[in-house]
Parts: C-alpha cells; structure tokens; sequence
C-alpha cells in the first residue's frame, strides 16, 4: 500500500481537499476540454471557484447559496445583539 499523494498535514493529504479536486476535474476540466491555453484554464477555474463560493445550492442548508448562507447568519447575530 502507498501513502496518499503529499505529506501529513498538507491539503493532498485532506479527504475534503481531495473531493473537491475531483469535483472540480469532473465538472471544468473534463467537461471543458479540450484546453487551448493555460490562460483558459485559469479563466475558468476561477470562474468555477467563485461559483462554488457564491452562487451554488447547498442541498443541507434549504437549497439555498453561501452568500445566502452568509447573510441569514449575520441577520441572526443582529438579531440576537438586539434581543439581549
């Protein structure tokens, strides 16, 4: 058996960091391709990226974005400051 890409502690060793490299690859660099420059590639990773942070549905939290996610959250410690 071979250790896992990377060292201890470091993102290529995090099962999360992991999932998200391959989400990414499936869904921009598979999908997307075939690549003409290393210019596109970086267009659309970071149009993936903010994507991801910004505007994608989180299934466990109502459907509903991070920005949104965000913005209750805040409205809540508001709230709470007032109430106390």
């Amino acid at each position: 058996m071979e250790p896992p890409v990377g060292s201890v502690g470091d993102c290529y060793d995090n099962t999360l960091a992991e999932t998200i490299i391959g989400l990414f690859k499936t869904e921009v660099i598979k999908r997307l391709g075939p690549w003409k420059s290393k210019d596109q590639v970086e267009w659309e990773s970071l149009q993936w990226v903010d994507w991801f942070n910004k505007e994608r549905l989180l299934e466990p939290l109502g459907y509903i974005t991070p920005i949104e996610t965000e913005e209750q959250y805040e409205q809540a410690l508001k709230s709470d400051k007032i109430a106390a």
